[in-house]
Protein backbone atom coordinates (compact mmCIF):
# COMPACT_ATOMS: atom_id res chain seq x y z
CA UNK A 1 0.00 0.00 0.00
CA UNK A 2 1.11 3.90 -1.02
CA UNK A 3 2.80 5.46 2.09
CA UNK A 4 1.20 9.16 2.12
CA UNK A 5 3.83 11.61 1.16
CA UNK A 6 2.79 14.56 3.35
CA UNK A 7 5.22 17.78 2.49
CA UNK A 8 4.90 20.77 4.80
CA UNK A 9 6.39 23.36 3.13
CA UNK A 10 6.74 26.24 5.71
CA UNK A 11 8.76 29.35 4.74
CA UNK A 12 9.73 32.50 6.49
CA UNK A 13 8.77 35.71 5.64
CA UNK A 14 11.05 38.41 5.22
CA UNK A 15 11.49 40.80 7.57
CA UNK A 16 12.57 44.64 6.39
CA UNK A 17 13.64 47.76 8.17
CA UNK A 18 11.70 50.63 8.28
CA UNK A 19 12.82 54.08 9.29
CA UNK A 20 9.46 55.16 9.72
CA UNK A 21 7.64 54.55 13.51
CA UNK A 22 6.69 50.87 13.86
CA UNK A 23 3.52 49.65 12.93
CA UNK A 24 0.60 48.94 16.04
CA UNK A 25 1.17 45.79 18.17
CA UNK A 26 -1.36 43.13 16.37
CA UNK A 27 -3.13 41.09 19.31
CA UNK A 28 -0.91 38.12 20.18
CA UNK A 29 -2.08 34.60 18.75
CA UNK A 30 -4.77 32.92 20.69
CA UNK A 31 -2.72 29.57 22.50
CA UNK A 32 -4.11 26.29 21.10
CA UNK A 33 -7.08 24.55 22.94
CA UNK A 34 -5.72 21.95 25.61
CA UNK A 35 -7.68 19.44 23.96
CA UNK A 36 -6.08 20.17 20.38
CA UNK A 37 -2.32 20.47 21.97
CA UNK A 38 -2.85 16.76 23.52
CA UNK A 39 -3.71 15.71 20.05
CA UNK A 40 -0.55 16.33 18.29
CA UNK A 41 1.45 13.90 20.50
CA UNK A 42 2.44 10.98 19.06
CA UNK A 43 -0.50 8.33 19.38
CA UNK A 44 2.18 5.92 21.91
CA UNK A 45 -0.91 6.07 24.73
CA UNK A 46 -3.00 4.06 22.18
CA UNK A 47 -0.49 0.88 23.57
CA UNK A 48 -0.76 -2.21 21.98
CA UNK A 49 -1.07 -2.59 18.43
CA UNK A 50 -3.24 -5.41 16.39
CA UNK A 51 -2.55 -6.45 13.02
CA UNK A 52 -5.98 -7.76 10.80
CA UNK A 53 -4.39 -11.16 11.57
CA UNK A 54 -4.95 -10.74 15.25
CA UNK A 55 -8.54 -9.07 14.49
CA UNK A 56 -10.28 -12.15 12.67
CA UNK A 57 -9.04 -14.62 15.02
CA UNK A 58 -10.63 -12.35 17.39
CA UNK A 59 -13.72 -12.54 15.51
CA UNK A 60 -13.45 -16.26 15.06
CA UNK A 61 -13.30 -16.89 18.60
CA UNK A 62 -15.53 -14.18 20.24
CA UNK A 63 -18.13 -13.36 17.69
CA UNK A 64 -21.97 -13.84 18.65
CA UNK A 65 -22.76 -14.45 15.17
CA UNK A 66 -20.48 -17.43 14.87
CA UNK A 67 -21.45 -19.08 17.77
CA UNK A 68 -25.05 -19.08 17.03
CA UNK A 69 -24.43 -20.23 13.73
CA UNK A 70 -22.09 -23.25 15.12
CA UNK A 71 -24.84 -23.98 17.26
CA UNK A 72 -27.49 -24.45 14.62
CA UNK A 73 -24.98 -26.61 13.35
CA UNK A 74 -24.95 -28.87 16.47
CA UNK A 75 -29.12 -29.01 16.24
CA UNK A 76 -28.83 -30.02 12.45
CA UNK A 77 -26.46 -32.75 13.49
CA UNK A 78 -28.89 -33.67 16.45
CA UNK A 79 -31.72 -34.13 13.89
CA UNK A 80 -29.64 -36.49 12.15
CA UNK A 81 -29.25 -38.47 14.74
CA UNK A 82 -32.76 -38.32 15.58
CA UNK A 83 -33.46 -39.70 12.42
CA UNK A 84 -31.16 -42.54 12.48
CA UNK A 85 -32.87 -43.94 15.71
CA UNK A 86 -35.69 -44.99 13.82
CA UNK A 87 -33.59 -47.60 12.02
CA UNK A 88 -32.79 -49.24 15.35
CA UNK A 89 -35.41 -51.11 17.35
CA UNK A 90 -37.60 -49.52 19.87
CA UNK A 91 -37.46 -51.32 23.11
CA UNK A 92 -40.39 -50.32 25.57
CA UNK A 93 -40.86 -52.12 29.27
CA UNK A 94 -43.47 -51.63 31.62
CA UNK A 95 -44.39 -52.95 35.22
CA UNK A 96 -46.94 -52.41 38.13
CA UNK A 97 -47.67 -54.29 41.11
CA UNK A 98 -51.54 -53.37 43.32
CA UNK A 99 -52.01 -53.87 46.65
CA UNK A 100 -56.12 -54.77 47.25
CA UNK A 101 -58.51 -55.67 49.97
CA UNK A 102 -62.17 -56.96 49.96
CA UNK A 103 -64.83 -56.94 52.29
CA UNK A 104 -67.79 -59.76 52.57
CA UNK A 105 -70.54 -60.59 54.90
CA UNK A 106 -70.28 -64.60 56.63
CA UNK A 107 -73.37 -65.91 58.06
CA UNK A 108 -72.29 -67.78 60.87
CA UNK A 109 -73.16 -71.32 61.35
CA UNK A 110 -74.95 -71.18 65.02
CA UNK A 111 -78.38 -70.46 64.51
CA UNK A 112 -78.71 -66.87 66.16
CA UNK A 113 -75.43 -65.78 65.95
CA UNK A 114 -74.49 -62.10 64.49
CA UNK A 115 -72.76 -62.17 61.08
CA UNK A 116 -69.60 -61.98 60.87
CA UNK A 117 -67.40 -59.78 58.35
CA UNK A 118 -64.51 -61.69 56.11
CA UNK A 119 -61.67 -59.62 54.83
CA UNK A 120 -59.21 -61.00 52.14
CA UNK A 121 -56.14 -59.45 50.64
CA UNK A 122 -54.83 -59.18 47.23
CA UNK A 123 -51.50 -58.85 45.34
CA UNK A 124 -50.97 -58.34 42.00
CA UNK A 125 -47.57 -57.55 39.75
CA UNK A 126 -47.44 -57.35 36.13
CA UNK A 127 -44.66 -56.13 33.67
CA UNK A 128 -43.35 -56.98 30.20
CA UNK A 129 -41.33 -55.76 27.49
CA UNK A 130 -41.21 -54.99 24.23
CA UNK A 131 -39.91 -54.79 21.27
CA UNK A 132 -40.42 -53.24 17.69
CA UNK A 133 -38.02 -53.21 14.83
CA UNK A 134 -38.67 -51.25 11.33
CA UNK A 135 -38.18 -54.11 8.37
CA UNK A 136 -39.73 -51.80 4.98
CA UNK A 137 -41.37 -48.93 5.15
CA UNK A 138 -41.70 -48.04 1.44
CA UNK A 139 -38.51 -45.56 2.12
CA UNK A 140 -40.01 -43.36 4.44
CA UNK A 141 -37.74 -43.86 7.05
CA UNK A 142 -34.69 -43.83 5.15
CA UNK A 143 -35.66 -40.75 3.25
CA UNK A 144 -36.10 -38.95 6.38
CA UNK A 145 -32.89 -39.77 7.70
CA UNK A 146 -31.01 -38.60 3.64
CA UNK A 147 -32.90 -35.73 4.09
CA UNK A 148 -31.83 -34.96 7.74
CA UNK A 149 -28.38 -34.97 6.20
CA UNK A 150 -28.47 -32.80 3.62
CA UNK A 151 -29.97 -30.27 5.82
CA UNK A 152 -27.03 -30.61 8.51
CA UNK A 153 -24.77 -30.15 5.32
CA UNK A 154 -26.74 -27.48 4.45
CA UNK A 155 -26.51 -25.77 7.62
CA UNK A 156 -22.66 -26.49 7.97
CA UNK A 157 -22.35 -24.79 4.70
CA UNK A 158 -24.35 -21.32 5.97
CA UNK A 159 -22.08 -21.71 9.03
CA UNK A 160 -19.01 -21.05 6.39
CA UNK A 161 -21.05 -18.24 4.57
CA UNK A 162 -21.45 -16.53 8.02
CA UNK A 163 -18.00 -16.89 9.30
CA UNK A 164 -17.32 -15.36 5.46
CA UNK A 165 -19.20 -12.34 6.36
CA UNK A 166 -18.08 -11.68 9.26
CA UNK A 167 -14.34 -11.81 8.25
CA UNK A 168 -15.32 -9.04 5.19
CA UNK A 169 -16.79 -7.58 8.40
CA UNK A 170 -13.53 -7.44 10.17
CA UNK A 171 -11.46 -6.35 7.25
CA UNK A 172 -14.31 -3.13 6.30
CA UNK A 173 -14.10 -2.19 9.79
CA UNK A 174 -9.92 -2.59 10.27
CA UNK A 175 -9.71 -0.69 6.95
CA UNK A 176 -12.03 1.84 8.24
CA UNK A 177 -9.69 2.30 11.16
CA UNK A 178 -6.79 2.84 8.74
CA UNK A 179 -8.57 5.24 7.11
CA UNK A 180 -9.57 7.02 10.13
CA UNK A 181 -5.93 7.27 11.62
CA UNK A 182 -4.33 8.44 8.40
CA UNK A 183 -7.17 11.24 8.00
CA UNK A 184 -6.10 11.84 11.79
CA UNK A 185 -2.12 12.38 10.49
CA UNK A 186 -3.50 14.39 7.90
CA UNK A 187 -5.18 17.25 10.29
CA UNK A 188 -2.28 17.11 12.64
CA UNK A 189 0.11 17.72 10.34
CA UNK A 190 -2.85 20.80 8.46
CA UNK A 191 -3.05 22.12 12.24
CA UNK A 192 1.00 22.14 12.50
CA UNK A 193 1.62 23.60 9.05
CA UNK A 194 -1.11 26.17 9.91
CA UNK A 195 0.20 27.29 13.32
CA UNK A 196 3.55 27.56 11.91
CA UNK A 197 2.79 30.02 9.25
CA UNK A 198 0.00 31.86 11.84
CA UNK A 199 3.35 32.69 13.82
CA UNK A 200 4.99 33.81 11.18
CA UNK A 201 2.19 36.04 9.73
CA UNK A 202 2.29 37.29 13.22
CA UNK A 203 5.70 38.06 12.85
CA UNK A 204 5.05 40.03 9.49
CA UNK A 205 1.93 42.17 10.52
CA UNK A 206 3.46 43.10 13.89
CA UNK A 207 6.48 44.84 11.46
CA UNK A 208 3.86 46.42 9.18
CA UNK A 209 5.10 44.12 6.25
CA UNK A 210 2.00 42.51 6.00
CA UNK A 211 -1.91 43.79 6.60
CA UNK A 212 -3.65 42.66 9.76
CA UNK A 213 -6.39 41.02 7.69
CA UNK A 214 -3.96 38.53 6.78
CA UNK A 215 -3.26 37.53 10.27
CA UNK A 216 -7.38 37.32 10.88
CA UNK A 217 -7.28 34.78 7.28
CA UNK A 218 -4.63 33.07 9.14
CA UNK A 219 -6.42 33.06 13.00
CA UNK A 220 -9.35 31.58 10.25
CA UNK A 221 -7.50 28.96 8.86
CA UNK A 222 -6.14 27.56 12.04
CA UNK A 223 -9.15 27.53 13.50
CA UNK A 224 -10.93 25.51 11.05
CA UNK A 225 -7.94 23.06 10.81
CA UNK A 226 -8.76 22.73 14.98
CA UNK A 227 -12.15 21.68 13.75
CA UNK A 228 -10.84 19.36 11.50
CA UNK A 229 -8.54 17.33 14.24
CA UNK A 230 -11.27 17.57 16.77
CA UNK A 231 -13.61 15.64 14.02
CA UNK A 232 -11.14 13.37 13.05
CA UNK A 233 -10.36 11.85 16.06
CA UNK A 234 -13.98 11.27 16.79
CA UNK A 235 -14.42 9.41 13.67
CA UNK A 236 -11.05 7.47 14.51
CA UNK A 237 -12.04 6.43 17.89
CA UNK A 238 -15.83 5.71 16.70
CA UNK A 239 -14.14 3.50 13.66
CA UNK A 240 -12.09 1.43 17.00
CA UNK A 241 -15.22 0.81 18.35
CA UNK A 242 -17.20 -0.49 15.50
CA UNK A 243 -13.85 -2.75 15.06
CA UNK A 244 -14.24 -3.94 18.70
CA UNK A 245 -17.96 -4.93 17.85
CA UNK A 246 -17.31 -6.43 14.41
CA UNK A 247 -14.69 -8.71 16.36
CA UNK A 248 -17.50 -9.50 18.87
CA UNK A 249 -15.20 -7.57 22.44
CA UNK A 250 -16.05 -5.52 25.05
CA UNK A 251 -12.66 -4.36 25.55
CA UNK A 252 -11.53 -0.46 25.32
CA UNK A 253 -10.17 1.34 22.52
CA UNK A 254 -6.72 1.87 23.35
CA UNK A 255 -4.87 0.28 20.48
CA UNK A 256 -3.68 0.95 17.52
CA UNK A 257 -3.82 -0.96 13.69
CA UNK A 258 -1.39 -2.04 11.93
CA UNK A 259 -1.03 -0.81 8.27
CA UNK A 260 -1.68 -3.62 5.85
CA UNK A 261 -1.46 -3.42 2.18
CA UNK A 262 -3.88 -6.16 0.11
CA UNK A 263 -2.15 -7.86 -2.63
CA UNK A 264 -4.37 -7.78 -5.85
CA UNK A 265 -7.02 -10.87 -6.10
CA UNK A 266 -6.52 -13.47 -8.46
CA UNK A 267 -8.66 -12.64 -11.26
CA UNK A 268 -9.43 -9.18 -10.71
CA UNK A 269 -8.70 -8.44 -14.26
CA UNK A 270 -10.08 -11.75 -15.59
CA UNK A 271 -13.50 -12.67 -17.05
CA UNK A 272 -16.76 -11.71 -16.01
CA UNK A 273 -18.20 -15.35 -16.35
CA UNK A 274 -14.88 -16.92 -15.10
CA UNK A 275 -15.09 -15.33 -11.93
CA UNK A 276 -18.76 -15.71 -11.25
CA UNK A 277 -17.75 -19.51 -12.09
CA UNK A 278 -15.43 -19.27 -9.26
CA UNK A 279 -17.75 -18.04 -6.99
CA UNK A 280 -20.47 -20.78 -8.09
CA UNK A 281 -18.15 -23.70 -7.15
CA UNK A 282 -17.10 -22.07 -4.10
CA UNK A 283 -19.35 -20.15 -2.10
CA UNK A 284 -20.63 -21.77 0.96
CA UNK A 285 -24.23 -20.13 0.28
CA UNK A 286 -24.24 -21.53 -2.94
CA UNK A 287 -23.49 -25.10 -1.34
CA UNK A 288 -26.23 -24.64 0.99
CA UNK A 289 -29.00 -23.74 -1.07
CA UNK A 290 -28.31 -27.03 -3.16
CA UNK A 291 -27.83 -29.04 -0.49
CA UNK A 292 -31.77 -27.57 1.01
CA UNK A 293 -33.27 -28.60 -2.63
CA UNK A 294 -31.64 -31.68 -2.23
CA UNK A 295 -33.09 -32.22 1.05
CA UNK A 296 -36.63 -31.08 -0.38
CA UNK A 297 -36.85 -33.40 -2.87
CA UNK A 298 -36.17 -36.66 -0.56
CA UNK A 299 -39.04 -34.72 1.38
CA UNK A 300 -41.42 -35.20 -0.98
CA UNK A 301 -40.60 -38.44 -2.01
CA UNK A 302 -40.85 -39.45 1.77
CA UNK A 303 -44.41 -37.97 1.89
CA UNK A 304 -45.20 -39.92 -1.34
CA UNK A 305 -44.29 -42.63 0.45
CA UNK A 306 -47.28 -42.38 3.15
CA UNK A 307 -49.70 -44.05 0.47
CA UNK A 308 -47.69 -47.15 1.30
CA UNK A 309 -47.72 -49.77 4.18
CA UNK A 310 -45.01 -50.46 6.37
CA UNK A 311 -43.89 -53.64 7.94
CA UNK A 312 -42.06 -54.22 11.51
CA UNK A 313 -41.52 -57.26 13.51
CA UNK A 314 -42.97 -57.34 16.90
CA UNK A 315 -41.46 -59.27 20.27
CA UNK A 316 -43.58 -59.25 23.85
CA UNK A 317 -42.24 -61.06 27.23
CA UNK A 318 -44.32 -60.46 30.30
CA UNK A 319 -44.90 -61.45 33.71
CA UNK A 320 -47.82 -62.06 35.96
CA UNK A 321 -48.38 -63.13 38.78
CA UNK A 322 -48.46 -62.01 42.77
CA UNK A 323 -44.80 -61.13 42.84
CA UNK A 324 -41.86 -60.81 39.95
CA UNK A 325 -40.16 -64.05 40.95
CA UNK A 326 -43.49 -66.17 39.82
CA UNK A 327 -41.57 -68.00 36.52
CA UNK A 328 -44.92 -69.66 36.24
CA UNK A 329 -46.49 -67.08 34.82
CA UNK A 330 -43.45 -65.84 32.51
CA UNK A 331 -45.03 -66.10 28.60
CA UNK A 332 -43.09 -64.56 25.55
CA UNK A 333 -44.71 -64.06 22.01
CA UNK A 334 -43.76 -62.68 18.62
CA UNK A 335 -44.95 -61.69 15.39
CA UNK A 336 -44.89 -59.33 12.43
CA UNK A 337 -46.40 -56.69 11.95
CA UNK A 338 -48.21 -54.81 9.09
CA UNK A 339 -50.15 -51.17 9.31
CA UNK A 340 -51.48 -49.25 6.24
CA UNK A 341 -53.50 -46.28 6.58
CA UNK A 342 -55.69 -47.27 3.20
CA UNK A 343 -57.66 -43.87 3.53
CA UNK A 344 -57.06 -40.71 5.15
CA UNK A 345 -59.20 -38.45 3.71
CA UNK A 346 -56.41 -37.38 1.31
CA UNK A 347 -54.00 -36.04 3.70
CA UNK A 348 -51.05 -37.86 1.79
CA UNK A 349 -52.09 -36.45 -1.34
CA UNK A 350 -52.12 -32.37 0.66
CA UNK A 351 -49.11 -33.02 2.21
CA UNK A 352 -47.44 -34.17 -1.12
CA UNK A 353 -48.81 -30.89 -2.52
CA UNK A 354 -47.21 -28.96 0.13
CA UNK A 355 -43.87 -30.69 -0.26
CA UNK A 356 -43.59 -30.09 -4.13
CA UNK A 357 -44.57 -26.54 -3.87
CA UNK A 358 -41.89 -26.13 -1.29
CA UNK A 359 -39.63 -27.81 -3.35
CA UNK A 360 -40.46 -25.08 -6.34
CA UNK A 361 -39.91 -22.42 -3.36
CA UNK A 362 -36.34 -23.40 -2.54
CA UNK A 363 -35.80 -24.05 -6.66
CA UNK A 364 -36.62 -20.20 -7.35
CA UNK A 365 -34.35 -18.93 -4.33
CA UNK A 366 -31.52 -21.16 -5.61
CA UNK A 367 -32.14 -19.49 -9.22
CA UNK A 368 -32.26 -16.24 -7.31
CA UNK A 369 -29.22 -16.54 -5.42
CA UNK A 370 -27.26 -17.96 -8.43
CA UNK A 371 -28.28 -13.88 -10.27
CA UNK A 372 -27.39 -12.28 -7.28
CA UNK A 373 -23.80 -13.96 -7.11
CA UNK A 374 -23.34 -13.06 -10.36
CA UNK A 375 -24.57 -9.38 -9.70
CA UNK A 376 -22.33 -9.51 -6.34
CA UNK A 377 -19.12 -10.61 -8.48
CA UNK A 378 -19.76 -8.01 -11.05
CA UNK A 379 -20.22 -4.61 -8.67
CA UNK A 380 -17.20 -6.09 -6.35
CA UNK A 381 -14.92 -6.51 -9.25
CA UNK A 382 -15.72 -2.73 -10.85
CA UNK A 383 -15.26 -1.44 -7.92
CA UNK A 384 -11.84 -2.73 -8.03
CA UNK A 385 -11.50 -1.31 -11.22
CA UNK A 386 -12.80 2.15 -10.14
CA UNK A 387 -10.80 2.48 -6.91
CA UNK A 388 -7.34 1.05 -8.35
CA UNK A 389 -7.84 3.96 -11.15
CA UNK A 390 -9.14 6.23 -8.61
CA UNK A 391 -5.76 5.83 -6.51
CA UNK A 392 -3.83 6.43 -9.73
CA UNK A 393 -5.96 10.12 -9.99
CA UNK A 394 -5.49 10.55 -6.36
CA UNK A 395 -1.74 10.43 -6.28
CA UNK A 396 -1.27 12.74 -9.35
CA UNK A 397 -4.12 15.05 -7.75
CA UNK A 398 -1.89 15.43 -4.57
CA UNK A 399 1.32 16.12 -6.18
CA UNK A 400 -0.49 18.68 -8.40
CA UNK A 401 -1.74 20.03 -4.95
CA UNK A 402 1.47 19.88 -3.49
CA UNK A 403 2.99 22.28 -5.89
CA UNK A 404 0.55 24.35 -6.28
CA UNK A 405 0.73 25.17 -2.28
CA UNK A 406 4.53 25.66 -2.75
CA UNK A 407 3.95 28.22 -5.75
CA UNK A 408 1.14 29.77 -3.52
CA UNK A 409 3.91 30.05 -0.53
CA UNK A 410 6.54 31.56 -3.36
CA UNK A 411 4.47 34.25 -4.50
CA UNK A 412 3.36 35.57 -1.04
CA UNK A 413 6.95 35.51 -0.35
CA UNK A 414 7.56 37.75 -3.65
CA UNK A 415 4.77 40.16 -2.43
CA UNK A 416 2.89 39.37 -5.63
CA UNK A 417 0.27 36.93 -3.57
CA UNK A 418 -2.31 37.02 -0.81
CA UNK A 419 -3.33 35.15 2.21
CA UNK A 420 -6.17 33.81 0.42
CA UNK A 421 -4.56 31.99 -1.87
CA UNK A 422 -1.74 30.38 0.45
CA UNK A 423 -4.91 29.44 2.23
CA UNK A 424 -6.59 28.13 -0.62
CA UNK A 425 -3.75 25.93 -1.90
CA UNK A 426 -3.57 24.67 1.87
CA UNK A 427 -7.16 23.16 1.67
CA UNK A 428 -7.34 22.05 -1.68
CA UNK A 429 -3.48 20.17 -0.08
CA UNK A 430 -5.08 19.01 3.16
CA UNK A 431 -8.24 18.05 0.66
CA UNK A 432 -6.26 15.69 -1.53
CA UNK A 433 -4.14 14.02 0.69
CA UNK A 434 -7.28 12.93 2.32
CA UNK A 435 -8.36 12.08 -0.84
CA UNK A 436 -5.29 9.60 -1.33
CA UNK A 437 -6.28 8.32 2.23
CA UNK A 438 -10.12 7.53 1.20
CA UNK A 439 -8.71 6.07 -2.36
CA UNK A 440 -6.22 3.81 -1.00
CA UNK A 441 -8.24 2.08 1.96
CA UNK A 442 -11.17 1.89 -0.20
CA UNK A 443 -9.09 -0.41 -2.70
CA UNK A 444 -8.08 -2.61 0.11
CA UNK A 445 -12.13 -2.68 1.18
CA UNK A 446 -13.20 -3.19 -2.41
CA UNK A 447 -10.45 -6.05 -2.70
CA UNK A 448 -11.99 -7.31 0.49
CA UNK A 449 -15.39 -7.44 -0.87
CA UNK A 450 -14.60 -9.09 -3.96
CA UNK A 451 -12.63 -12.06 -1.98
CA UNK A 452 -15.92 -12.40 0.08
CA UNK A 453 -18.30 -12.32 -3.32
CA UNK A 454 -15.76 -15.22 -5.03
CA UNK A 455 -16.04 -17.29 -1.77
CA UNK A 456 -12.49 -16.80 -0.57
CA UNK A 457 -11.57 -16.88 2.93
CA UNK A 458 -8.06 -15.94 2.79
CA UNK A 459 -7.03 -12.32 2.23
CA UNK A 460 -3.35 -11.98 1.04
CA UNK A 461 -2.11 -8.63 2.66
CA UNK A 462 1.25 -7.25 4.17
CA UNK A 463 2.10 -5.08 6.78
CA UNK A 464 3.60 -1.97 6.01
CA UNK A 465 4.92 0.99 8.14
CA UNK A 466 3.16 4.37 7.94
Amino acid sequence: MRALPLTLSLWVLPVVASAQAPAPQAPAAPATPPAVQQSLTVAGSEGRVISLSEAEAAAREHQPTLRSAQAGTDAARARVDQSFSSFLPQVNANASYTVGTSNRDVIQAVPGSPTGVVSNSTRRFSGGVSANQLIYDFGRTSGRYNASKESAGAQENSQQQVLQDVLRDVRTAYFNVLTQKALLGVARETLQSEEARLGQVNASVQVGTRPEIDLLQQRTARANAQVQLIRAQNAYATAKAQLNQTMGVETSTDYTVQDVSVAAITGEDGALDALVLRALESRPDVAARERQVRAQELQVKVTKGGHWPSLSATGNVSDVGENPFNGATLSASGGLSLNWALFQGGLVNAQTREANANLRDLQAQKDSLRQQVRLQVEQARLNVVANREALTAADEAQANARERLRLAEGRYRAGVGNIIEVSDAQVAFTNAAAQQVQATYALATSRAELARALGTVELSTVASAR
